[in-house]
């Protein structure tokens, strides 16, 4: 639940701030990031970061968002670094979604959010043409969406959670 240092006014609660953390924050953040903005229904503002940005959104994870019917526009590859500064939103959940970033010495984060892990198989090193990896991005948003789900309604119950649309 929401801790009860940020309820903004009786019964209101707070902005649910969350960052996903994965090493390269190409694929499996960039996806988690749009999907629980979408999902939490303006109760949730996610962000997405990375150890060691590539600096660029994989083309597939934007195509991936778009099929659904979710905006990419601000969407990019950033360090994990913008996070941790004193001018930083204060996160309440900090979620790594790649094994290397779970295991990686994270800076201290302001506000000392509740740190997860969710593990999810990197698509981007998906084997074969452009529909098998496609259909392995397609699978994971679909597999972070389910999580995502679970978790927000558990974490804002009066919050109805609805999928995103498939084309």
């Amino acid at each position: 639940m929401v801790s009860p240092a940020r309820i903004q006014e009786v019964g209101s609660p707070a902005m649910l701030r969350m960052l996903f953390l994965c090493t390269h924050n190409s694929a499996r953040s960039i996806l988690s990031e749009a999907l629980a903005n979408h999902l939490g229904g303006g109760r949730v503002q996610a962000f997405s970061a990375g150890s060691r940005p590539s600096g660029r959104v994989n083309p597939h994870a934007l195509m991936t968002l778009e099929m659904m019917g979710l905006p990419t526009a601000g969407l990019r590859s950033k360090r994990w670094d913008e996070f941790a500064g004193p001018a930083a939103p204060v996160m309440d959940r900090v979620v790594t979604v790649c094994g290397n970033a779970a295991s990686e010495s994270c800076p201290v984060w302001p506000g000392q959010p509740e740190a997860m892990h969710w593990g999810f198989e990197d698509p981007s090193a998906t084997e074969g043409g452009d529909e098998v990896v496609a259909a392995a991005f397609v699978d994971t948003a679909r597999r972070i969406a389910e999580k995502l789900r679970r978790y927000l309604d558990a974490e804002l119950p009066r919050v109805s959670v609805s999928a995103p649309r498939s084309r």
